[in-house]
Order: structure tokens, then C-alpha cells, then sequence
């Protein structure tokens, strides 16, 4: 099966592609599969990791909201896995990498949205990325410490999925945009949903360029993709729309994210300030796989802990150590 797939990339992808059998490998040596390609495997060891499963409890934008349709982080990864993997296809790109990549590039990220990230960033002293966060989940972290031991090229992704930076593949670059679109359009669609925004408010050249509904955008996004990448050795979206869309991100952050991010900053912050505060003075009580890296790098080893919470687990957390229970004096 595995060499089926090897003969396909070689026959369908494209010359800038990445084929699997030209992966540069993993940290450590282990023996191949015998059906899977290194990518594929890559994509179902992040599949069947903790820090995937608890992303369905980890705010996207709005904690905790009225309603059962509004994005987490878990149902935003997965619209960034369709519509990356949609790019891979039309452009012939290797798809498993980029679904592996996609489905893997918010691992490390903190319970309570951008927020969390904000407040973990100001009080460590080496700094929080989520990006960064979310290669240490699959080097380090997972599997107890032993870490899930993916390829470069998915690391690379992985740590570089944001904008501004370089990415190794084409593949990467096709998540990072699609990460672009997938949030900046399903936000709208919770922001129409919250009451903080009407359809007819959208800047209108964004609306011209792109479409009224989730799905039109989408298409149109990924269609001008297409016909400005086909056959080239990148993946970009035209200069035109590629205005547009910052257009729109610009507008989402004044009318949406900080609003958004007001209605939970104050709470957020302060349960996440407390709890940093209170491990960093208590690291032996931090859980085994935390307090190994505390023994060298108590602030690193607290940050660990606290990202990788969901946001019913650090609310939880906080009400235990500070939250005095009914009788108690």
C-alpha cells in the first residue's frame, strides 16, 4: 500500500510538491510502517494524542457561550484541515502532510483563546507563542514526555503556521492561509450568531471580493488561490484579495475580538495569573510530567501546565485552590 502511494505522488503531484519518500526523517530513528507513509502516520499520532482530544474544550473566540454551534478550537482545526486540504488537492500538493500539519498546528494552544496566550506571554520570562507551544506538545509532552516524534516537515508547519513566518513546504503554506480564512470566516459566522455584528456591516469591498456567506467566501478564496498558484513554485492568494482579507481581519479585531475578548479578559486573567502564580511558588505540586521540567525551568514547566489546560479543567483548577468551599471556615 505504501508503495502505491510512493508511485502516486511520483505520477499526480506537483514538481514543487513534498513528495513522502523525501521527507528529511524524524528526531529519532524508528523502523517504518509498512502501509503508512511518515506523513500519514505523523497525522494519526496527532489524531490519537491528548492535547487533540482536549481542544473540543478550548475556546476559539467565545468562552462559554449560549448555544451549541459556535466554534471551539477542536471544530476550528478541522475547518482548517478541509479547507487546507482542498488547496493540496486542486494544487497537487502531498495531502497527507497537509492535513498532518492542519490538524496539528494548535496543539499548544492555552485554554480561554488569544487571551490565555496574552497572559501567559506577559508573565513567563522567556515568552508564550502558541506556535511555539505547539511543537513542544509534539517533541516533548506527549506520550509522557516521550513526545510524538513527527517529521521535520510537519514540525516545520507546525511551528511556522503563522503569518510572517518561512515555511519549508508548500504544504505549510497552504495551512497557514487556510488557517487565515478558516478563522477570520467562521468568526463572523459566531459573531452574527453572538449579536455583536450584522451581515450588512461587513466592509463592503471585502463583501464585493469574496461574497456575502461563509461558503461563497471560502470558495473564492481558495478558487484565487488556485488560479494564482497552479503550477507555481508557491502559494499565495492575489494582492487584491490578499488586502481584502487583512481589510476584514482589521475589521474583526475592532468590531469582534476585542469585544469578544473583553466579555472573558478580566476573569480569564485573573484565574490564569492566580494559577501561574500560585505553581511557580508550589511546583511540587504540579503533575509528574511538569514538575520533571520544573526541576530546571519552574516558569517553562508552569506554562506547560496551564496551556495545556481546556477552559472547564483551569476553571475547575482555580475554584479548588481558591474558591473556599461551603462549611469550610
Amino acid at each position: 500500500m505504501k508503495e502505491k502511494t510512493y508511485e502516486k505522488e511520483e505520477a499526480f503531484l506537483s514538481p514543487y510538491a513534498m513528495k513522502s519518500q523525501e521527507t528529511r526523517g524524524r528526531l529519532r530513528e524508528e523502523e517504518p510502517c509498512e502501509m503508512r507513509t511518515d506523513f500519514q502516520r505523523d497525522r494519526d499520532r496527532i489524531i490519537y494524542s491528548k492535547a487533540f482530544l482536549r481542544l473540543k474544550n478550548k475556546t476559539q473566540v467565545f468562552f462559554a457561550p449560549d448555544g451549541d454551534h459556535y466554534m471551539s478550537r477542536l471544530t476550528h482545526t478541522l475547518d482548517v484541515s478541509q479547507i487546507a486540504r482542498s488547496l493540496a488537492r486542486c494544487l497537487s500538493l502531498n495531502e497527507d502532510l497537509t492535513e498532518a500539519i492542519a490538524l496539528g498546528h494548535d496543539l499548544g494552544h492555552t485554554p480561554f483563546g488569544h487571551v490565555g496566550e496574552r497572559v501567559l506571554d506577559s508573565l513567563c520570562p522567556t515568552g508564550f507563542r502558541h506556535s511555539d507551544q505547539s511543537l513542544r506538545v509534539v517533541d516533548v509532552l506527549e506520550k509522557d514526555g516521550r513526545g510524538l516524534n513527527l517529521t521535520y516537515e510537519v514540525r516545520d508547519g507546525i511551528l511556522n503556521h503563522s503569518s510572517g513566518r518561512k515555511r519549508c513546504t508548500l504544504e505549510g503554506d497552504a495551512v497557514s492561509l487556510a488557517d487565515k480564512i478558516a478563522y477570520i470566516n467562521h468568526d463572523i459566522e459566531d459573531a452574527i450568531r453572538a449579536g455583536l455584528l450584522k451581515e450588512d456591516e461587513l466592509p463592503p469591498r471585502a463583501v464585493k471580493l469574496f461574497g456575502r456567506d461563509t461558503s461563497s467566501r471560502i470558495n473564492t478564496a481558495i478558487l484565487d488561490i488556485y488560479e494564482v498558484s497552479a503550477g507555481k513554485p508557491y502559494v499565495r492568494m492575489s494582492e487584491e484579495r490578499a488586502e481584502a482579507i487583512e481589510e476584514l481581519r482589521g475589521f474583526m479585531f475592532e468590531r469582534v475580538y476585542e469585544h469578544a475578548n473583553r466579555l472573558i479578559q478580566k476573569s480569564a486573567e485573573r484565574m490564569l495569573e492566580s494559577l501561574y502564580t500560585y505553581f511557580v511558588g508550589h511546583p511540587e505540586e504540579l503533575p509528574v510530567l511538569y514538575s520533571r521540567t520544573a526541576e530546571t525551568d519552574t516558569p517553562r514547566a508552569v506554562c506547560d501546565y496551564l496551556s495545556s489546560m481546556s477552559d472547564r479543567y483551569a476553571v475547575n483548577v482555580f475554584k479548588e485552590l481558591f474558591v473556599p468551599r461551603e462549611g469550610s471556615v
